[in-house]
């Protein structure tokens, strides 16, 4: 997905402007996880960019965009270019002499 979304619409109201926004970016990233992984591949990775305009754009992590866009609005913004290109994930194997983390304990 590349797109520029318009946050200034005459006729719509800005605030379901922006929500149909977020809805459409989350849209699509549910259509790309759902599709079959290849083989040998473990989970679906996003490379995103984000910005005013496509020039401007810089990388960011998938997880952070409706908070750059809320940002974006807030510093009175009338427009944002968006970047998602699904890539193939592998998930590393964790070192055995690591520590453990948080996440660890979930499980027991």
């Amino acid at each position: 997905m590349k797109k520029t979304f318009p946050l200034a619409v005459e006729g719509k109201h800005p605030e379901r402007l922006l929500e149909a926004t977020k809805h459409e970016i989350r849209k699509y990233l549910k259509r790309e996880r759902r599709r079959a992984l290849p083989e040998g591949v473990d989970y679906w990775d996003f490379d995103c960019r984000f910005g005013p305009t496509q020039d401007t754009a810089q990388t960011a992590h998938v997880a952070e965009l409706t908070k750059l866009i809320d940002a974006l609005v807030q510093c009175g913004g009338t427009q944002f270019y968006v970047e998602i290109l699904a890539k193939h994930g592998v998930r590393k194997a964790r070192d055995p002499g690591a520590a453990p983390t948080a996440g660890d304990f979930l499980d027991a």
